[in-house]
């Protein structure tokens, strides 16, 4: 066989290899392509999710004790700086690599500042001397000098002119350094010299986020104390002070950087992390808070992954299987060739190399063409073996199926009476039971994580829409057959025929292509409206309202003020107690049940800011309603807290003997009512927590009750005037004398439903997900459609020969077209609604082992059929059917219906 005559056939078969070359450039894309698109999405994803963490979380911080040096200590400061280097180089390989921004400081112990400019309406200042590396590239003077690198003995001093301003000094001031005991006294006196005041280039720069900031004064923690600021110095200043005795420290902090961290090397840098905190230096602390978004990425990145490589599973055998129909089609069509040639003495093996040799000219080209388009995206991640496999499949495709068209025979095969082989019994019965016994052991055994692809759960729901698909085509041509008998006895043709013939089509391979592309679809549909779904109860679980406000106890008008804003539709006070202990007794006799989180709640105005807010929140009665401060109050407790409640004999729901709790000094007698998994406002990480509905205190209650918080139906409300009323209210609880303690409270916190799920849906994997979920959607869709085409295009030559006949017969045009629609809806309908059905029903199936509780926050996903979902799949079934009548009109057009008749049956 020349090339040239090779060529030729390739040419006379052109448009059969052009359709096979197609669809191998397409797998070979897919292949290359969604690998290189998943890497850049992850990666992008992980810079984004390290990019939002507040900055500080992603320090690794090292600060030594306070020590207090040889008075003889010289170059203190600079001999310590050299740790900077050498802690780095002890670092795992996989953290060293991914820091950024490196600081040394070193800082003395706090000091009271006295001078002539610090007069008594400034209050008290507390001062640190620290020296910083790279301060001076980071700030400009505005006013006198950096300090002298080699001072006397006077100690100089630069502070930030936001922490000048407001004290009102400038260079050149002087001040007494008096170190303090716990006591008070003075034991250390020194001098000290404000020499020059600094502006920072970029207040955000990371050089300033060490704490205390040197960017500004802490405000006193309560009366009498004083605010704390940090003053910079040289190395021979803070030397200096380390020689007159003042107790000095150490630290060396490294920040990740988000764009050197990449997904590759995830699992090693959290390893690497892991290990700094095991092998610290001895004397130092180690603190780094950045393994828990790290280790939450992980395992949403490997759901995720798990998730797509299910989507490109079923889309990979979609293809195949619509690669096998090409070659069938193709082969089938060259049916005369084929038996020519070995009725001409040819060999098994010369039909084999003649079809060996047309597809190696064409599909290995068309295989490369694909992985170079899918090299042109940008990532990395694509492995050449996987193509060049897929390239030695489907080049085998086209020689197999010419052997098996050589040797078939010519018998009809849509004949009521034809009955199935014992093969195909068997491989139909095999597969069945395959499929059932993967799900079995699937669900049996879990999700197992990992970086490879697990190919039991790859492989389960390919084998289940393969199955659903034999069982329907067993199925569903009985009923029609029944509705053939019915149509017989009716006037008029068309139904008959149309029933006769659509029950006993022999369409089986590419209906099931056509399942599998479907169920694939409506797999992606389903999966993401769960998600959906449960991001939106994670974030009405956490904000079951339109804003959270907490914060520390508030005058109890705040709700009135709060209620008076524009925007606000309805109020409800909250009170949360983190750590209660309840007593045994109302005289305060401790029982045996530990601490746990207590919740009060206003019953029915909580479900009013539920019900405007739109949240579907549903409150037991027993929250709802003031009930009698004489009886024990009714509580909500969490299964762990119920058995600690039952094992101290405090679980008697008649309230014969109940538990005390204390809330803000109110000796408050709760019993357990019901016992519940959950509760909006607690956290799923908490597991013993009570829920109690607001109490009506008695007149002579020693203290009134004063919320810690509130939610807020109304997404108009001005945040900074909400802010504004929680800040007075928190005054006003102060200025009422029932706030004890001195610490300065913290300020409020405003948090609206609407970041919460925007956080939920708009970071980490997200991308990687919308990802996944469009190519498996519009790719099973697409596939699904062409699959069809295939189903059409089966059958055609048959029908075509029949609507011949019967257009001699005096079948009408309008006739011909009711005859199609009546053949081609059961076909249509079966393969689409059986696919969608097997896509439904697959997460249901799947969920417990695809980790999808990484993408919503912990809350369960519920697979479900969204009414979208079920508009979108019959409009698919409307849409496959007008494209299945249109495909088999234009072949009919194409055929010649007269021609097809004189042409014969096997033509």
């Amino acid at each position: 066989m020349s090339l040239l005559a090779v060529a030729r056939r390739v040419r006379a078969y052109g448009g059969h290899f052009l359709l096979l070359a197609v669809l191998t450039l397409v797998t070979a894309l897919l292949i290359t392509a969604v690998p290189r698109v998943a890497d850049r999405l992850t990666g992008q994803g992980l810079r984004e999710h390290l990019a939002g963490q507040q900055a500080a979380r992603r320090d690794l911080t090292y600060v030594s004790e306070p020590e207090v040096v040889s008075k003889t200590n010289r170059g203190l400061a600079a001999h310590r700086a050299a740790g900077l280097e050498n802690i780095q180089e002890r670092m795992p390989p996989a953290v060293r690599a991914v820091v950024g921004e490196r600081w040394y400081q070193a800082q003395t112990a706090f000091g009271r500042l006295r001078g002539p400019r610090l007069t008594a309406d400034k209050g008290l200042v507390d001062l640190r001397m620290r020296v910083v590396t790279g301060i001076q590239d980071a700030a400009t003077l505005v006013d006198g000098r950096w300090p002298d690198t080699d001072p006397d003995d006077v100690i100089e001093m630069a502070l930030a002119d936001s922490v000048a301003g407001p004290l009102g000094l400038r260079a050149g001031d002087r001040f007494s350094y008096l170190l303090l005991d716990p006591d008070g006294k003075v034991v250390q006196v020194s001098p000290i010299a404000l020499v020059g005041v600094f502006r920072p280039n970029d207040p955000n720069d990371g050089i300033w986020d060490a704490l205390p900031s040197m960017l500004r004064l802490t405000e006193p923690e309560g009366e009498g104390k004083p605010s704390l600021g940090v003053g910079v110095t040289s190395e021979g200043g803070f030397d200096v002070a380390a020689g007159l005795g003042w107790p000095v420290n150490f630290g060396w902090r490294y920040r990740i950087s988000p764009d050197r961290v990449t997904p590759g090397q995830l699992t090693a840098l959290i390893e690497g992390l892991a290990a700094m905190e095991r092998t610290r230096p001895a004397g130092l602390a180690f603190t780094q808070g950045v393994d828990i978004p790290l280790r939450r990425f992980a395992e949403s990145l490997a759901a995720a992954r798990t998730l797509l490589a299910v989507i490109a599973a079923g889309l990979l055998a979609t293809l195949a299987g619509l690669t096998l129909l090409a070659a069938r089609v193709a082969a089938r069509r060259r049916r005369a060739e084929y038996v020519l040639i070995r009725a001409r003495g040819g060999s098994t093996a010369g039909v084999l190399r003649r079809g060996l040799a047309e597809s190696a000219l064409v599909l290995p080209a068309a295989a490369g063409a694909g992985w170079l388009l899918g090299g042109l995206l940008p990532g990395e991640g694509a492995e050449l073996r996987w193509v060049l496999l897929a390239a030695v499949l489907v080049t085998l495709l086209p020689p197999a199926a010419a052997l098996t068209a050589a040797r078939g025979g010519t018998g009809r095969a849509d004949l009521i009476g034809a009955r199935s082989t014992a093969v195909r019994l068997t491989v139909e019965v095999t597969v069945l039971a395959v499929a059932v016994l993967g799900a079995f052991l699937l669900r049996r055994r879990g999700l197992t994580l990992g970086g490879a692809v697990d190919p039991l759960l790859v492989s389960v729901p390919v084998l289940l829409a393969v199955a659903a698909a034999l069982v329907a085509l067993r199925a569903y041509p009985w009923p029609l057959r029944l509705l053939s008998r019915v149509a017989a006895r009716a006037r008029g043709s068309v139904a008959f025929l149309g029933t006769a013939r659509a029950g006993r089509a022999a369409t089986t391979g590419p209906l099931v292509v056509v399942v599998l592309a479907v169920a694939t679809a409506a797999f992606c549909g389903v999966v993401a409206a769960g998600i959906e779904n449960g991001r939106d109860q994670a974030a009405a679980r956490a904000v079951p309202a339109d804003v959270l406000v907490t914060g520390e106890r508030f005058a109890p008008d705040t709700a009135e003020a709060l209620a008076a804003l524009p925007g606000v539709r309805a109020v409800a006070p909250l009170l949360v107690d983190p750590a209660q202990r309840p007593y045994a007794d109302q005289a305060g006799r401790l029982s045996d049940v530990r601490e746990a989180r207590v919740l009060l709640v206003d019953g029915d105005r909580f479900a009013e800011v539920a019900r405007r807010a739109g949240v579907p929140v549903t409150l037991p009665d027993l929250l709802t309603g003031s009930g009698d401060p004489a009886t024990p109050m009714p509580a909500l407790v969490s299964p762990a807290l119920a058995e600690d409640f039952a094992d101290a004999g405090l679980a008697d729901r008649e309230g014969r003997r109940p538990a005390w709790l204390d809330v803000q000094g109110n000796r408050l007698p709760v019993r357990v009512a019901r016992t519940v998994e959950e509760f909006p406002l607690v956290d799923r990480g908490v597991e013993r927590f009570l829920v109690l509905p607001w109490p009506a205190l008695p007149a002579d209650a020693p203290h009134p009750l004063a919320p810690t918080g509130f939610v807020l139906a109304g997404t108009g409300a001005d945040p900074a005037a909400v802010t504004r009323v929680l800040e007075e209210g928190q005054q006003r609880y102060q200025r009422t004398g029932g706030f004890v303690g001195a610490d300065q409270p913290r300020p409020p916190e405003v948090l609206a439903r609407a970041d919460v799920r925007a956080e939920l849906g708009g970071s980490g994997v997200n991308g990687l997900l919308v990802f996944g979920f469009t190519v498996g959607a519009v790719g099973g869709g697409v596939l699904g459609l062409l699959a069809l085409a295939f189903a059409v295009l089966a059958e055609a030559r048959s029908r075509g020969q029949v609507l011949s006949r019967l257009r001699t017969m005096g079948l009408s045009r309008r006739q011909w077209r009711g005859l199609l629609l009546v053949e081609l809806t059961p076909l249509v309908l079966v393969s689409v609604l059986t696919g969608a059905l097997v896509g439904a029903l697959l997460p249901v199936l799947l969920t417990p082992v695809l980790g999808l509780p990484a993408f919503t926050g912990g809350v369960a996903v519920r697979a479900a059929f969204e009414p979208g979902l079920v508009a979108g799949v019959l409009g698919l079934a409307v849409l496959a059917l007008g494209f299945a009548i249109t495909v088999e009109a234009l072949n009919n057009r194409r055929m010649r219906l007269g021609e097809v008749l004189r042409l014969g049956e096997e033509s």
